[in-house]
């Protein structure tokens, strides 16, 4: 493989007008995204497979995690004003920032990942080290992702029952499903299992609010076990003085369900027709949207300063805690599957070769690396997963690390480099580059102070009741 085909795109392509529909090829006759798929056609693995609606299933499948039942922390910690603020403008950025993203691949056919959209954010001589690096900080952030999904995988193992064994075998035990869940090679594939994580994952959703509502209190805070931080209450405004660290994890953690771009180029790239990309991206934002504000707002609303991340830890019932967690563990393997997808896939090309037949035919060399792959990647999610104490401390520090630039810096750049030279072209034009200008500097400030408060929140948690890595001390709800 050459080294124009690992650190650059194809540039020979359509030269699109961004702000239209782009449809042609250079000749007037075809495009390229259908001479891409053209190239699959005797293949015997195809990957751009995707349709938009299963590429909406799959992506809310993404999204639809463990993870949503910490928004009821975040506003107890920031009250329902800037709680709201911050969800439903995170939501807004976000869409935005994915339609860029969208933009962006349409002018670069070629890009598969999001490292070989950054080698297009920078001059020639500079692509090597910034593939590299974007490559480096994707696979990291992915296998922290799939530590997240062992580390939670213990978690509902010890609730269900009542800590019967050691939690790094709990943890064992699902990494190995991990892997096994994980050999699919396509998302086409991993689409039906994602619409199932999805339902097993709605439904315990439903049941922790149902809970929280119908119990006559909750059990237990942060703060104490009920009553000991008075009766259930909700504010306004900040409720006391929450101080930066607290309050801005309860942001990171918001901004961490949001911000999913790291994967949309792979989806992208898999779609039969990548330009009905913003219809699934539409009905994503919808989707979301709702979903979170139900359960930020009903979960405030019975839990106020009680809730828990997540919030099954407030709820009262040991029975009701295990049949909500119950549900959990579905998604809890399947989204991680679906970041091992993109992690493998990324790897299995480099290491083998993105023109090697070993890609797309069904031979014992690139079966046997897909799995020699999938087992390594699970197995430093599983190192992970022991050694970063808490939900809470994963959900920051990978957003200060890694959704600064995949959420807002990387597609602030691409802005940039879609109007160049127009970027003061009128009225509109100049509002939305100063908008760029302010999303560039949010991903700054959560690279500097969100990335301080992440690592002084794991500080906190192993100065206190946190136990030291790969112990077998129950770490159940």
């Amino acid at each position: 493989m050459t080294t124009d085909n690992i650190y650059r795109t194809d540039e020979k392509g359509i030269k699109p007008d961004v702000e239209g529909d782009i449809e042609l090829g250079p000749d007037g006759s075809t495009d390229e995204f259908a001479l891409l798929a053209a190239q699959e056609e005797g293949h015997d693995i195809k990957f751009r497979t995707l349709t938009w609606q299963k590429a909406t299933l799959l992506l809310f499948a993404e999204y639809v995690c463990l993870a949503i039942l910490a928004l009821p922390w975040s506003f107890s910690v920031l009250g329902w004003v800037a709680g709201l603020i911050v969800q439903i403008g995170m939501g807004l950025l976000t869409w935005y920032t994915s339609y860029i993203l969208w933009k962006y691949m349409m002018k670069h056919p070629h890009a598969r990942d999001v490292a070989e959209i950054a080698c297009e954010l920078v001059p020639s001589w500079a692509r090597r080290g910034v593939y590299e690096a974007t490559m480096a900080m994707l696979i990291i952030n992915n296998i922290m992702i799939i530590g997240f999904h062992v580390f939670t995988g213990a978690k509902i193992l010890n609730t269900l029952s009542d800590h019967s064994t050691c939690t790094v075998a709990f943890q064992g035990v699902a990494a190995i499903i991990g892997v096994v869940v994980s050999i699919p090679r396509t998302l086409n594939h991993v689409t039906s299992m994602g619409v199932f994580s999805a339902v097993c994952m709605g439904t315990a959703i439903l049941l922790c609010l149902i809970f929280s509502g119908i119990q006559p209190h909750p059990g237990k805070g942060y703060g104490g076990t009920y009553p000991a931080l008075g009766e259930v209450y909700t504010t306004a405004g900040l409720p006391g003085n929450p101080g930066f660290v607290n309050g801005l994890n309860a942001v990171l953690n918001i901004t961490f369900l949001w911000i999913g771009q790291i994967l949309y180029p792979s989806f992208i790239a898999e779609m039969k027709e990548p330009r009905d990309f913003p219809k699934a991206l539409a009905a994503l934002t919808l989707l979301e949207m709702i979903l979170f504000l139900v359960v930020s707002v009903v979960g405030y609303h019975y839990l106020g300063q009680y809730a828990e991340a997540p919030l099954v830890g407030s709820l009262l019932e040991v029975k009701h805690r295990k049949a909500a967690f119950a549900f959990v563990i579905v998604p809890t393997v399947i989204i991680g599957a679906i970041y091992s997808n993109v992690t493998v896939k990324v790897l299995h090309r480099r290491i083998l070769g993105s023109e090697s037949r070993h890609m797309h035919a069904n031979t014992t060399i690139g079966w046997l690396w897909w799995v020699v792959i999938t087992a390594v990647v699970w197995g430093i999610g599983f190192a992970l997963g022991n050694v970063i104490p808490s939900m809470g401390d994963f959900l920051s520090i990978m957003s200060a690390a890694f959704d600064s630039f995949f959420g807002f810096i990387f597609w602030s750049a691409a802005y940039f480099h879609l109007y160049r030279g127009r970027l003061f072209s009128g009225v509109f034009q100049t509002l939305m580059t100063l908008l760029n200008i302010f999303i560039f500097f949010i991903g700054l400030f959560m690279l500097g102070p969100g990335m301080y408060t992440s690592v002084d929140a794991i500080k906190t948690d192993y100065s206190g009741a946190v136990k030291s890595p790969f112990a077998c001390d129950d770490n159940g709800l």
